[in-house]
């Protein structure tokens, strides 16, 4: 065998050292905002501002301005919920499960992914606070001590499990994320030139010093909250799947749910950790540090859990056929044939058929069609989510109450207004801090760097030209 094949590629391109490391990830931050940040930031801004607006409409006239009736009382509202949800999947999994399984390559993406992770949280949020109506009343789900007497947290109501789900994701993504951000954000404070910057950061850095001490606690931390946020990757989408596998619905009444909503969170998490690194690393030019190889290894991932994702709603169908029952079998003929036909098919083309071209490699390693094929597994994944909630409850046992259902400007509006959120916090984290985790690049430069990669290489040739001389 050739002594090549026995050498992974490197992880780390061009001859770096820690000095260059430091020099190339710091400068975004270091650096005035571009033009192009500046007009990416106004865009979404301005949709994070009407957002609002539709937020403070749905709170003054009432959730009777969205398009829920009497039969669909469940619209746009959960299917964002959801949606984002999942999204927000993609960085706990990059960060946890993948550093106790020690992959190197997810050094280039995990600090992008966390942190979409708590945005895109922050965002699903939204979706059932407003949902309630009043949401004033909102603090009567938070189990406190109270005077209320009998008037307690409904623990039967799906919404309860919600918010226990969420807030236990968010206070446990964010105390990873800023954990890991803690030794580069003392970098930038020990570079900054402004007093501001140098108060700013090095009150984010919590006194920092990079010592023996600190470092093994950052580690010993690391690992702890790695293995604490392991199951929750299970768990949280598991409880919003029980908000639909618990009722009596058929298309909901099904235990496929729990491990079909996982994957298919890891399936749309990992696309839009594509979608934001793939402009990342041209925009801020970290093309060395976000190489082909991570892309191709994101995409193999995408692979596997968009084919569980298909196996998933085969499997639903066949149980349908397999159960003789009526009703289930009406639920699934009506999501494929019925008047939501065009969301069934989409969801079908955009989420089993199309990811399945990343088995050809040339595909796997390119950039634009990675992009491409990003943006349509979210799409993709967003009808799944409606397809699920709308064709399941918009036809009901008595005819008389079928109807349909359509957004309005109001919803739709709420909608973008979170997309402007989510666009408008990450520009903001790029522009404040490291997209990429210095501190973790350096740690495997000189095992996974080109240079590294390169003298291994001609140590093997030499021992091959070694061996070959020695046969003859």
């Amino acid at each position: 065998m050739h002594p090549e094949s026995y050498i992974r590629p490197p992880l780390i391109h061009g001859r770096k050292d820690y000095l260059q490391i430091t020099e190339d990830i710091c400068r975004p931050v270091e650096a005035k905002p571009s033009r192009s940040w500046w007009v990416a930031f106004s865009i979404s801004a301005a949709a994070m501002l009407w957002g609002f607006f539709a937020i403070g409409w749905t709170i003054w006239f009432g959730i009777g301005t969205w398009g829920l009736n009497r039969t669909v009382g469940w619209g746009w509202d959960i299917t964002n919920f959801v949606w984002w949800i999942g999204i927000g999947h993609a960085g706990t999994l990059i960060s946890a499960i993948l550093l106790l399984f020690r992959q190197k390559w997810r050094t280039g993406v995990n600090r992008a992914a966390e942190a979409m992770t708590i945005f895109a949280v922050i965002c699903a949020a939204l979706f059932p606070v407003f949902h309630m109506g009043r949401v004033w009343m909102a603090f009567f789900n938070l189990p406190y001590p109270n005077t209320r007497g009998p008037l307690w947290p409904n623990f039967n109501s799906p919404l309860m499990w919600d918010v226990f789900a969420i807030s236990t994701y968010f206070s446990v993504s964010v105390m990873f994320w800023y954990t890991g951000l803690i030794p580069d954000l003392a970098t930038i404070r020990d570079r900054a030139q402004k007093r501001w910057a140098k108060i700013f950061y090095g009150i984010l850095s919590f006194g920092w010093v990079g010592s023996a001490k600190h470092w093994q606690r950052h580690e010993a931390l690391s690992l702890v909250l790695a293995g604490i946020s392991t199951p929750l990757v299970l768990s949280v989408h598991t409880i919003v799947s029980f908000d639909f596998s618990t009722s009596v619905i058929p298309g909901w009444h099904t235990t496929i749910f729990p491990p079909y909503f996982v994957a298919g969170a890891i399936f749309s998490g990992f696309a839009m950790v594509l979608t934001l690194m793939l402009i990342t690393r041209k925009v801020l030019k970290l093309e060395e540090y976000i190489t082909i190889d991570h892309i191709e290894s994101m995409n193999k991932i995408i692979v596997l859990t968009g084919s569980i994702v298909g196996l998933a709603y085969l499997t639903e169908l066949f149980i349908a056929w397999y159960s003789q029952n009526p009703y289930e079998q009406y639920a699934f003929a009506n999501r494929a044939l019925g008047p939501y036909w065009w969301s069934y098919w989409s969801m079908m083309m955009c989420n089993v058929i199309s990811p399945q071209l990343f088995w050809v490699r040339r595909l796997r390693r390119n950039v634009w069609f990675t992009f491409f094929m990003s943006i349509v597994i979210n799409v993709g994944m967003w009808f799944e989510r409606f397809v699920i909630i709308v064709t399941s409850i918009h036809r009901d046992y008595v005819p008389s109450n079928w109807s349909m259902y359509k957004p309005t400007w109001v919803e739709i509006s709420f909608f973008i207004g979170s997309l402007g959120l989510f666009f408008t916090a990450f520009l903001v984290f790029a522009k404040l801090m490291p997209v990429i985790a210095m501190a973790e690049i350096k740690h495997i430069l000189k095992t996974s760097g080109e240079e590294h990669k390169r003298n291994q290489l001609e140590k093997l040739r030499q021992q091959h030209a070694v061996a070959v001389t020695a046969n003859h």
